[in-house]
């Protein structure tokens, strides 16, 4: 290889580092504002990440701090969290447009809806966190410790940390909101030809095994919180399988439709 060759390998390389540094920045900045602004705001969000305890338990919340700087710790968590949460559609369209360039316009055209598709997963996956495991699984988790007291004696009073159960529930929400992006990644792989419907069919006794084992390892661990989560991704996976199938059957007539015309 002459110098003149490797002078013009290193000049995209150059130009592709650049480009990704621009991307990273755009990333950093997002990120940097959504964290001050969830900071600021991080008493109110906190308010509505306690709704669900009210929900469970029907009850005004006692959380309690353990430590000095719990409640700033705690702020700072909500900060880097609801940054995550806001500035996750801006990663996801810096990743596309760093990528698009070296893709064909049919292949860009076709990376499109999965860009859309994620966030709303993700947001999917919060909302049912949200609404529906949350309260059942603080409801479950307090009928247990209202039932520890016998005959003449005190029940045990649950007085949650701040500051574990926001890690409780933020660790729900980001496992549900991943998890959601299930049916993205499934149907995206059949779409470049890596996953069939056959595989995916073939493969669902596996994926049944799979699910479950997620499901105990990011969840609590009590069957409610558990078969919360197992049933949608089952749900979500089948969705999947239907789509690779639908994927392959409009592949196959435009194929045939090619194959007419020449």
């Amino acid at each position: 290889m002459t110098q003149q060759d490797i002078d013009a390998t290193e000049a995209p390389l150059i130009e592709h580092l650049i480009e990704l540094r621009r991307r990273l920045i755009y990333c950093v900045i997002g990120f940097i504002a959504a964290f001050v602004l969830s900071f600021f705001y991080s008493s109110d969000i906190l308010h509505y990440l306690v709704l669900p305890f009210r929900w469970g338990t029907g009850k005004d919340v006692g959380l309690i701090s353990i430590k000095l700087l719990g409640v700033f710790l705690v702020k700072l968590k909500i900060a880097f969290f609801g940054g995550l949460f806001v500035t996750f559609p801006l990663i996801a369209t810096q990743i596309y447009r760093f990528v698009a360039p070296g893709l064909y316009a049919k292949e860009r055209n076709a990376f499109r809806p999965y860009l859309f598709a994620t966030p709303v997963f993700f947001v999917l996956g919060a909302a049912m966190v949200y609404f529906i495991l949350l309260p059942a699984a603080i409801r479950f988790f307090y009928a247990l410790a209202a039932g520890t007291g016998g005959p003449g004696e005190e029940a045990i009073q649950l007085m949650p940390d701040v500051e574990a159960y926001l890690d409780f529930v933020m660790m729900l929400i980001l496992a549900f909101g991943l998890c959601f992006q299930l049916p993205v990644i499934l149907t995206l792989l059949g779409q470049i030809g890596i996953l069939t419907y056959d595989q995916l069919k073939n493969g669902r006794k596996f994926a049944i095994v799979g699910v479950f084992i997620v499901a105990a390892v990011l969840t609590p661990p009590d069957p409610i919180s558990q078969i919360a989560m197992a049933v949608p991704l089952m749900g979500l996976f089948e969705i999947s399988v239907q789509a690779v199938r639908l994927i392959e059957l409009r592949r196959k007539r435009a194929e045939a439709a090619r194959e007419k015309q020449a």
